[in-house]
Order: structure tokens, then sequence, then C-alpha cells
């Protein structure tokens, strides 16, 4: 995510490392290359200048502190202003309503569809609503199947009428559908285009006059760049929505769009795709997505998934394993799948500080762990509960049973004594400081 933008700003700030101050020639060739990397990302000519003299405005009025470089108060003065472009501060959904109505946009091949359905996973496991997906689109062959398909899948209902070709009345019987039979959320898919025609944006116009819903949203690909730009544009010329939904932003190494839409529109980005899982919905929220973006991190987002996948009550339980040594290969395959049901390998470990560097020419996904839950499925049961008895023999059977190497399950074996060392100091440690902690308490 933003990989080409973020090792350009780095260089761009590199121009002022060995600088006891900053001045207004070494700013000046430092925002150069920053403007040149946010044209080279897809960010307009106006919005690139605008930005730079803005920022070049506040670095030559800042004194810099005996303990900050002119590099660190350049990259944080970037950082407030990236995070003022795209929009300050998270913006919510409005649900006050009963039910809460909010209507799909966008063009064909967006991510509509399968953004609605993602939407529906979010409002129901995140928020506590009961949704109500409708199917309004009437002209793409199978759309109607693929909203009940995907909508299976997540336990979430979709109302449809297969027979009409009305999608004005079809969104509208949907909402009274939904008023009567007590849902809290209903988000009406709509059809996509090729293209902007009147057409479309009538009949869009014409759902949402008859519905009156809380939300439109925007749904629109990062990877158009500008074209997603100019199509937002037309778009809330029309329809003034008020959110964008920015999808494929996982793949997405320039990020003009997550940049520039907010200056165009003025409405908030409200969530972005990360993948295509139907979990793979972020909220967005701009100082996240700074840091991102200047390889500062997010630790706060990597957190929040980390909470979402692990149970406490299991959490316990492993930490009590850990303490009386019985941590074995069932819990070591159980905390692989939880990992990966956090997301893309790659995307994770750029949330960690300076990481995202480090993997930059690394090609790191949740293929990596291919085969090493190869060897632990060719295990037996109490193999994997007791993986003291897997001797030289047992792992050359391991090797063949796996399609791996013996060389693979050996660097396999001495990865998991290491991790188990590992998990049972850290134990160690924070149980140490615990009692230390209410020794003090009880002393005072």
């Amino acid at each position: 995510m933003f990989e080409n933008l973020s090792s350009r700003l780095e260089r761009a700030f590199k121009i002022l490392k060995g600088h006891g101050s900053i001045t207004e020639i070494n700013v000046a060739e430092t925002l150069k290359e920053v403007r040149k990397a946010l044209i080279d990302a897809d960010v307009s000519y106006k919005i690139a200048k605008d930005f730079v003299d803005t920022v070049k405005q506040k670095a030559l009025g800042q004194n810099v502190l005996t303990t900050v470089s002119p590099g660190q108060m350049m990259t944080k003065i970037v950082h407030d202003e990236l995070v003022l472009l795209m929009g300050g501060a998270a913006v919510e959904l409005n649900l006050r309503a009963t039910p809460a109505i909010i209507l799909m946009a966008g063009l064909q091949g967006s991510g509509k569809t399968t953004h609605a359905v993602k939407l529906a996973l979010y409002l129901k496991t995140k928020r506590s609503k009961r949704v109500l997906l409708v199917a309004c689109d009437i002209y793409r062959p199978a759309a109607i199947d693929q909203l009940e398909t995907l909508g299976k899948q997540i336990e979430v209902d979709v109302f449809a009428q297969r027979d009409s070709q009305d999608a004005v009345k079809i969104a509208r019987e949907g909402v009274r559908y939904a008023r009567e039979n007590g849902y809290t959320s209903v988000i009406i898919d709509t059809a996509g285009r090729l293209a902007v025609d009147e057409e479309m944006m009538t009949e869009i116009r014409n759902i949402k006059d008859a519905v009156q819903p809380n939300e439109t949203l925007f749904v629109v690909d990062s990877m158009t760049g500008q074209d997603a730009v100019n199509t937002a544009r037309a778009f809330y010329d029309r329809l003034q929505y008020d959110g964008v939904i920015l999808t494929k932003l996982d793949g997405d190494t320039r990020g003009g769009a997550a940049l520039t839409i907010r200056s165009v529109v003025s409405v908030p980005i409200k969530f972005v795709g990360v993948g295509e899982k139907p979990e793979a919905l972020d909220v967005f929220y701009p100082d996240r997505m700074a840091g991102r973006i200047l390889g500062m991190g997010d630790i706060v987002s990597l957190v929040e998934r980390a909470q979402e996948q692990i149970n406490e009550e299991e959490a316990r339980k492993l930490q009590k394993k850990i303490h009386t040594n019985e941590f074995n290969f069932d819990d070591f395959y159980r905390q692989i799948q939880q990992i990966k049901k956090m997301g893309n390998m790659k995307d994770l470990m750029g949330m960690i500080p300076g990481a995202g560097k480090a993997l930059k020419d690394i090609d790191l996904d949740n293929a990596s762990f291919k085969n090493v839950e190869a060897i632990i499925q060719s295990m037996t049961p109490y193999e994997r509960q007791n993986p003291s008895v897997l001797n030289a023999q047992r792992r050359q059977r391991l090797a063949l049973g796996s399609g791996t190497s013996l060389p693979e399950v050996n660097k396999l074996m001495k990865q998991f004594e290491g991790m188990k060392k590992m998990m049972k100091q850290v134990a160690g440690n924070r149980g140490a400081a615990m009692q230390t902690m209410a020794q003090r308490m009880r002393r005072k």
C-alpha cells in the first residue's frame, strides 16, 4: 500500500539529513522532491503545489527544537498536512434512523456489490445491526445471484424481486419489507455502468428520492487514480453523496485517489477495501494512513485486528500452557490461523514502524504458511500434542507426507522451540512485573 509514494518521500526527507537547521534553500530542494512524489502518485498538479506551498510556509516558520532534527520536523509537518488533505479525522456512518438506509453507487467493476456485502458484515459484527441487503441491479447478468450467494456466506438476508424491471420499485419495496420485519439497517445495491451516463444517473437519483437514504456511498477503485477522482466529481454533481468507499487500496502503490478525493468533492472517505475476504473492510483513519505513507506504521490498527481474532478465554488458556511448558503444535497451528484471518501478511507487517521498508522487495503473503501447515497436518494427533517425540525417523516421514524436505521439517522444529522459549520468557517477565507491582501496592 502506497509503496512507491512512501519510498519517494523517504528519499526527499534525506536531503535534510545532516543539516543543522531548516533554511529556505534546503526546504525548497526537499519540497521539490515531495511535489514530484505526489504528482507521480497521481495527485493533480494544483493539489500537489498547494500542499507543498502550505508545508513550506509552516516549515520556515518553525523553530527546530534541539532534540529534533530538521528531517524529523519536516516529516511531522508533512504528516499533519497529509492528515488534513485526507480529511482530518474518521467520519462515522449516520445510523440514527431505524432502519438506517444506505444507498451504494458507483461504476461497474468498482466492487460495489462485494463492498455492499462487506459493509453488511461490518454493521452486523461491529455495530450489532440486523442488516437487509436489497438487490437493485436488474441489468448485470447474475447480479442478484452474486448478492444472494455472498449474503448467505455472511448470514445476512437479501431482498430481491427477480421478475421486476423497476429498480426504484424494488428499492421502495425492500425498505418497506425491512421496516415490517424488524431490520435495523438496509443496504441497497444498485446497477453500475461502464461509463458515467445519463440513464444510470437518473435511475440512482430516482432511487435516492424514493427511499431518502441516511447515507449514500460512492464506491470507487483506488487503482484508477485520477480517473477515480474525476468519476467521484461527476457522481457528486448529480448525487451529492455522503461518503466514499475506496476499494483495492491494498494493491494501490501510488495512492493518488486516497490523497485527492476529499479535496475535490469535500466528502470524507469512510471505508477502504483492503482485500478480497468479506471482513476486509476498514474504517478510514486519515492520521493512521498518513503514518503508513511516511513509514511510521499503524500499531493501533494492528492491535485492533489482533483483538478481533483473539478470544480472551483462549488467550488465558494459551498463557497457562506457556507457563507449564505444554505449548504444542495444535496451539501453534491455531495461532497461524488467527494471524491469517487478520489479513494479508505484508499489509500486517507494514503496520509495524520501519517494517514496510524492510519488506519492500520480499514476496510475503499468506501462502508463506503453506509448507508449515502441510508439515503440521502430516503429524499424528499424538505428535502434535507431544512435539518431543519427533525424532529423525518421524521427521523423515513428515517430510514425505507433507511434500516438503527434511531440512524444512528441521527448520520448523527449530523455529517452534525458539518460539516456545521466547513466549515463556515474555510470559515470565510479565508475571514478574505484575508480582513486583502487587508487592509495591501492598507496601503502600
